[in-house]
């Protein structure tokens, strides 16, 4: 048998305030006066000067704000890149993502097109990407995604959504300072903390499970338990235990996979553009027969902190929008074999695929 030999992010600082050592983490990699840092930012953070005050711009450095309202797309990427390559008169010394998950994966996918030819939709799938990407550094500003750790970017493409999965994704460098997840609305809080916990659910319930990823799926599993449910913590010991959780919540699904309910958020958001994190509740919250004690523990703690999940969405679709939605996340083979086993094909058809959209 051949394992996987997957790379991780080879530097790592954790601590509150760390976010001021940026300069210092980053002067050693700039190559030149005339290649720039490309600093990539959640436009929500755009007047927010506590956070760009302390962004270490030199020379011809740049910040490029990123829209998040929407998940992000290869054609988004594609135009990031351009810009990047018309303004520079060198290959930048690095790219900064600065945000949440969809800055985190921008900035992978960025990172990687910069050396790479033709469109990031060419690269959606697993290890297509031929050339080691430029140096890129994860800030996360909000606790949960795991795309600071991962090795993929999903994006959604003209004709699916799907990440680069790829050893030349991860970051070279992640910042992980709990500050600067001070202003998450509680909602977006939930959701992406959601995204980890679901993460560890279908991580540790998975035919692929292992000892690599059980060790990490378990801890992350017990952080959001104490952050969610049933710890009695500070604000500032809630932000740093989520931001581990979602460290070790990544890192579990780096060796093996996620499952039905990413599977199926895959769909909703490729046809109605919704967000991974609320997308991924909504899916989850029907999920009883795939992951029992899973989804009751998130009912609890969905009503411990008063979330209400949209309902409705797919209440006037079409039969060949719900076909959209099928494909997209049938098309999602490592995931189903990772929930279901190498014969999913036989549990997991289309009817039932609709009759569990029907619900949501």
């Amino acid at each position: 048998m051949k394992y996987k030999n997957f790379p991780m992010v080879p530097k790592v600082v954790f601590g509150r305030g760390c976010f001021s050592q940026l300069d210092e983490i980053l002067m050693p990699k700039r190559k030149s006066d005339e290649a720039p840092f490309i600093f990539l930012v959640d436009d929500v953070f755009e007047n927010d000067n506590w956070i760009l005050s302390r962004i270490p711009l030199l020379f011809n450095d740049q910040i490029i704000f990123i829209p998040t309202d929407e998940e992000p797309k290869t054609d988004q990427v594609d135009a990031l890149v351009e810009k990047i390559r018309q303004d520079a008169t060198q290959m930048p010394s690095g790219i900064i993502g600065i945000g949440g998950g969809t800055v985190m994966d921008i900035a992978k996918a960025v990172s990687i097109m910069l050396t790479s030819q033709g469109s990031s939709a060419d690269y959606q799938g697993w290890d297509l990407v031929k050339n080691e990407a430029i140096y890129h550094v994860g800030i996360p500003t909000i606790s949960g995604t795991g795309a600071e750790v991962s090795r993929t970017t999903v994006l959604t493409g003209p004709d699916k959504k799907l990440g680069i999965n790829s050893d030349y994704t991860p970051f070279d460098q992640v910042v992980l300072d709990p500050e600067l997840t001070k202003g998450v609305p509680k909602d977006q809080w939930f959701y992406t903390g959601m995204d980890c916990y679901i993460h560890c659910i279908e991580s540790l319930n998975g035919t692929y499970l292992n000892a690599f990823s059980q060790s990490y799926g378990e801890k992350a599993q017990e952080l959001c338990d104490e952050v969610f449910y049933n710890g009695n913590l500070t604000t500032e010991e809630a932000q740093d235990k989520l931001m581990m959780a979602s460290w070790h919540g990544g890192m579990s699904i780096a060796y093996s996979q996620v499952g039905v309910a990413h599977a199926m958020s895959y769909g909703l958001s490729y046809l109605l553009g919704t967000k991974h994190g609320i997308g991924n509740c909504i899916v989850f919250d029907h999920l009883e027969g795939f992951y029992p004690e899973g989804v009751a523990q998130f009912k609890k703690m969905k009503e411990k902190h008063g979330i209400v999940l949209p309902t409705g969405l797919c209440a006037n679709l079409t039969d060949a929008d719900f076909d959209t939605m099928i494909n997209v996340s049938m098309g999602m083979d490592p995931l189903w074999e990772n929930a279901c086993g190498k014969n999913w094909k036989d549990t997991i058809t289309p009817e039932k695929l609709r009759s569990l959209y029907e619900k949501m």
